[in-house]
């Protein structure tokens, strides 16, 4: 049995506050997989530097909406995949140098899986025991995999087996022809369009009655109607079996029951499948709950707004959490943040001396306000706060404004191009409580909206107390803001 002052399990997040506060402690971080976690091999960063080009590719296609005479011929798949992987893997490899090498010679590293035996230890997959004074658990998420007949999960994501994940499949080694998405999330959404700019036959099979079922219902209808118009959705349904002979899909379908009766092709006939039906926190793997931590029902572990580790409601001395293994909101800004307060924490935890005796006066509290997302497909989707029904349903007296693209001279210098923007404001205190925006380049636009919410602007303090580019597009905020309608009495403290 080998014992730590400190064992981090995982190093996506959860790798990224461990400085020189910790120089002085005997670390060991066990990872089994990739250096710097979901975001930089599978996540985040890939998959913008695969959007990118497919977005060019697609406009380059349809330019001849803009008066435009342009083509579209090919993607260079291998050439495009060593431009992103090279640099994507060799930050992976300094990562993992950096932590095992003579530069941190307090740090060990496990690359191999570990599980509870008990709260504060580990056994790896060749059997050793570790033990350790305080835990960070930053293992992240996995995709879920469906059952479905004639699926083997096993064989997904291996060679040969035409079945894959966001894990895998912006490695394959060609671009399938014709491609069918099991899903309508964000990872569903952000590959349709990579596939399909770069020339792909890809068809998506959604359960529900929208596609981004979980952003506003509005909002979530209006992208609905624009991604329908260029690709091939089939929604209220899901799988029913799988065929798979010779690197060949066959997928057939059933009605999923939340869409009514729907007319479906009785087969569906493809050179590949991507499942993107969400991701799974980690904690099984872990065997988190059989050590004693609380789980949630959708797998993740109990944190508290310090970040500690739940047992029996209780805090474990010592034991944090964070990222996509814990938090309500898998996106890697925010664990970003759960990392800072981690650090922090962890560091006061240290100096208190005995692990958990650190008081609550001198931990920091994790910030959920205001927590924004987007979805980099066509059109963009971009989100912050809660939806107009959150909102009513929590009894606010709200102010909803929903302002078109092609309502601002942007909007007309991109040919009216469809597009919103929502934004749901409280009547008396004038906050902002939630936006969508669903349209050109709405990654960018909301961030103005994120300050104002972060700062609590009021709405029309924003709107008429700054200078607003003109004609820029932001000014499709500006006047979704304008278009609130306020009490007149004025804004009130909340």
């Amino acid at each position: 049995m080998t014992h730590f002052d400190l064992l981090l399990i995982g190093t996506g997040s959860g790798n990224m506050f461990l400085d020189d506060r910790f120089s002085g402690l005997d670390v060991a971080i066990a990872e089994e997989w990739h250096f710097g976690g979901t975001c930089l091999n599978v996540g985040c960063i890939p998959t913008k530097m695969f959007v990118y080009p497919a977005t060019i590719a697609e406009q380059a296609a349809n330019a001849q909406r803009y008066n435009v005479t342009t083509d579209f011929h090919s993607v260079d798949w291998p050439a495009l995949q060593e431009r992103i992987f090279g640099r994507v893997d060799a930050i992976e490899a300094g990562g993992r140098d950096y932590r095992s090498g003579d530069r941190q010679p307090n740090v060990s590293v496990v690359a191999e899986h570990v599980h509870f035996t008990a709260p504060k230890t580990v056994q790896t997959a060749s059997g050793e025991e570790i033990t350790a004074a305080r835990i960070v658990i930053a293992a992240g998420a996995s995709p879920f995999i469906p059952d479905a007949k004639g699926l083997d999960p096993q064989r997904v994501d291996t060679d040969g087996y035409p079945v894959f994940t966001s894990d895998s499949i912006m490695r394959v080694p060609q671009r399938p022809e014709r491609l069918v998405i099991i899903g309508s999330g964000i990872i569903a959404m952000e590959f349709a369009h990579v596939f399909a700019g770069f020339g792909t036959e890809v068809t998506v099979i959604a359960r529900g009655p929208r596609l981004l079922g979980n952003i506003d219902e509005e909002s979530s209808d209006e992208f609905t109607k624009i991604f329908e118009r260029t690709h091939t959705v089939h929604r209220g349904a899901e799988v029913s079996s799988y065929r798979i002979d010779d690197e060949q899909v066959s997928v057939t379908l059933k009605a999923s029951g939340r869409l009514g009766e729907v007319d479906l092709p009785s087969q569906i006939e493809t050179d590949a499948v991507l499942i993107a039906t969400g991701r799974t926190p980690n904690t099984t793997g872990l065997n988190a709950a059989g050590a004693g931590f609380d789980v949630h029902d959708d797998g993740r572990l109990h944190v508290d707004s310090q970040q500690r580790v739940l047992a029996h409601g209780q805090p474990v001395p010592g034991v944090f959490a964070l990222g996509d293994i814990s938090s309500p909101h898998q996106l890697k800004h925010v664990a970003n943040h759960e990392a800072d307060v981690v650090g922090d924490n962890l560091a006061v935890d240290v100096a208190a001396g005995e692990p958990g005796a650190a008081t609550e006066e001198h931990l920091r509290t994790v910030n959920h306000h205001a927590v924004p997302g987007a979805v980099f497909t066509s059109p963009q989707v971009a989100y912050v706060g809660i939806t107009e029904d959150e909102a009513r349903r929590a009894g606010h007296d709200v102010s909803v404004k929903v302002q078109k693209y092609s309502d601002v001279a942007y909007g007309w210098a991109m040919a009216d191009d469809p597009g919103i923007v929502k934004i749901i404001a409280d009547q008396t205190t004038r906050q902002i409580l939630g936006a969508q925006i669903v349209g050109h380049e709405a990654s960018m636009i909301v961030q103005p909206l994120i300050q104002a919410m972060a700062f609590g602007l009021p709405a029309d303090e924003m709107a008429n107390r700054q200078y607003w580019i003109h004609p820029a597009l932001p000014e499709v905020v500006e006047n979704a803001l304008l278009g609130l309608d306020f009490d007149a009495e004025g804004p009130q403290n909340p």
